[in-house]
């Protein structure tokens, strides 16, 4: 018997952003329950050489995991311009895959994998493949339990800040999820959103937003339990 055959192979797809890691973490533990080898695979339309110094960090990151996983495989497709299904359906069967984690959103390139249209066709290139779609936009890394579980919500221009909202109304600027903090009667905590396909969280103090800032949530975390 060979022993490099194996009945179940595991493939994550991440795109950059904090949301990959937890993918990974995902497609990690199912590769070890099933001691199956486990394939890391990132797309981008950009050649590698044009990539700039946060998407090289990140890739750097998925490399790392996949070292630290004895039976992992980091795979990179750049200057990739064939639909995300072609690319993922051609891994796939190269791997022989029976397994694919996809994350829910990221970015808005990944965002097209939860389409109807999108899922269709991933099943009609490869129906022999699972496929395990799991949800990022409703949680954050929170070891310290400082935030409850996020809820949609919606930020609405009021003057020169936002305020938040839990009903969509016309004027809706953003659509995210607001992560409350615990032990608050206050709406303050995080609003995740997407803008200029990139994933924010802004600070929320009272339903209100004063500017669209990024700010980093695990220095924020840090400082909420250094008060305590």
């Amino acid at each position: 018997m060979n022993n490099n055959v194996y009945n179940e192979s595991i493939l994550v797809c991440v795109y950059y952003g904090p949301n990959s890691e937890r993918l990974i973490k995902r497609g990690c533990a199912i590769a070890n329950l099933m001691k199956a080898p486990l394939y890391i695979l990132t797309i981008d339309p950009k050649p590698f050489d044009e990539l700039d110094a946060e998407k090289l960090f990140y890739i750097e990151q998925w490399k790392e995991y996949a070292h630290a996983h004895t039976t992992a495989q980091f795979v990179m497709k750049d200057n990739e311009n064939r639909p995300v299904y072609k690319v993922i359906s051609e891994v796939a069967r190269d791997n022989n895959i029976t397994q694919i984690i996809l994350g829910q959103t990221a970015h808005s390139r990944w965002e097209q994998i939860t389409k109807g249209s999108i899922i269709n066709s991933l099943v009609r290139e490869i129906p022999f493949v699972d496929l395990h779609i799991v949800s990022v936009a409703r949680y954050i890394r929170d070891e310290e339990g400082l935030y409850e579980k996020g809820i949609r919500a919606y930020l609405i221009k009021d003057g020169e800040q936002y305020k938040l909202s839990f009903n969509h109304e016309k004027q809706t600027d953003y659509e995210g999820i607001f992560f409350k903090e615990v032990d608050t009667d206050f709406d303050n905590g995080l609003f995740r959103f997407m803008k200029d396909a990139a994933t924010l969280h802004v600070q929320v103090i009272d339903g209100i937003v004063t500017e669209l800032k990024n700010i980093d949530i695990h220095a924020a975390m840090n400082l909420d339990d250094s008060n305590n």
